[in-house]
């Protein structure tokens, strides 16, 4: 009877010693991994990620777009390999900014159309926390649009609408839709939140500004239409400007305010701003400049503490770790992995940082 304890004893000590060693190998493992990706750091009850993703294209040919360049033979060489990992490089992002948890809301600049869309949240792991789309196919010249994707159990969505752009002084001018969608959290808050990409400086920052302002204004009516049938509604408006935060279509056509220890219902404010001139923060890099032309924009019940939902300047960032950064060989320190270099192909993520932005629960 003694041996046969003496020999469950020595049986329960290898258990618990193997056990251990599994349980540390594991652990190392996980935080291997967690070191590679660098996820951002806790997180809000919601959060809304903003990301130029940089062409994600398919690879075929659309006779109805100038996408010859992102074709097996176009001179870019995009091919369905080039395209599917770019896709994981896209997922990667979004579940490393997510934190512990996916994000709840993500804006997209620079996508070709709801194929891509499609493709990223059902063949990747993106798939098992059941996302819906907004899109639809803007006139752009290129071919690129915006598009929100949204988890259906946090958020639902109520309304969308695409606000098309015409240029009186140039009717053949193309540009991105704004995108347009209303809908409310598991709380029952409801939000409104507009998807941006205005028209790039291509040209010229003066010669193109009248573009942006022109876009702003749009946006301004729109927004002055939410706050006349409630001023306190809580707004969002995010996505790449292609105009930094003191930039006059921001400033004065779109009226974002930069002061933020008194906000007003019925205003706008804008975190970038914060996020520029207080923190420091870039999002590009142009010539060894740090720039923030992607940026988050929020009505003033937003940033009210009393408000069932909110947020502060602090709780707006970017998102810029080791893995989506490459040392810059021409200016000093890192700039963003972006995927191309001209037409050269740089196996990278985007030439833009994302950035997002949590909310809270009172």
């Amino acid at each position: 009877m003694e041996n046969y304890k003496n020999i469950m004893n020595k049986i329960i000590f290898i258990i618990t010693i193997l056990t251990f060693i599994a349980c540390k190998s594991t652990k190392n493992i996980v935080e291997t991994r967690v070191s590679e990706i660098n996820y951002a750091e806790d997180r809000g009850y919601f959060r809304i990620v903003s990301y130029n993703v940089e062409n994600y294209f398919d690879p075929f040919n659309d006779s109805l777009k100038n996408d010859d360049e992102f074709t097996p033979e176009g001179p870019r060489f995009w091919t369905w390999e080039k395209y599917k990992d770019k896709q994981k490089k896209i997922y990667k992002v979004i579940a490393a900014i997510g934190g512990w948890e996916l994000p709840e809301i993500i804006g997209l600049c620079e996508i070709e159309n709801r194929f891509v869309l499609e493709d990223l949240i059902k063949n990747t792991p993106l798939k098992w926390r059941n996302f819906g789309i907004v899109h639809k196919e803007s006139p752009d010249q290129r071919g690129i649009d915006v598009a929100i994707l949204y988890r259906k159990d946090k958020f639902k969505l109520i309304s969308e609408n695409f606000y098309t752009i015409v240029f009186p002084w140039d009717l053949d001018r193309k540009t991105r839709d704004i995108l347009y969608v209303k809908g409310h959290t598991n709380t029952f808050d409801t939000l409104h939140i507009f998807m941006n990409h205005w028209p790039s400086r291509l040209g010229g920052q003066s010669e193109s500004d009248k573009n942006r302002q022109f876009v702003a204004s749009i946006l301004r009516s729109t927004v002055d239409s939410i706050f006349r049938t409630n001023w306190r509604a809580n707004i969002i408006i995010m996505g790449d400007f292609n105009d930094e935060p003191d930039n006059l279509s921001i400033t004065d056509i779109l009226r974002a305010n930069n002061k933020f220890d008194n906000p007003q219902h019925g205003e706008l404010y804008n975190l970038s701003w914060y996020m520029k001139e207080v923190k420091g923060m870039g999002s590009i890099k142009f010539q060894g400049q740090w720039g923030l032309i992607d940026q988050f924009i929020i009505s003033g019940s937003l940033l009210n503490k009393n408000n069932s939902i909110y947020t502060t300047p602090e709780h707006a960032k970017v998102f810029n770790p080791d893995f989506l950064s490459e040392k810059d060989e021409t200016f000093v320190g890192v700039k963003p992995f972006r995927m191309y270099i001209g037409f050269k192909y740089n196996n990278g993520y985007s030439d833009h940082y994302p950035i997002y932005l949590d909310l809270f629960k009172n």
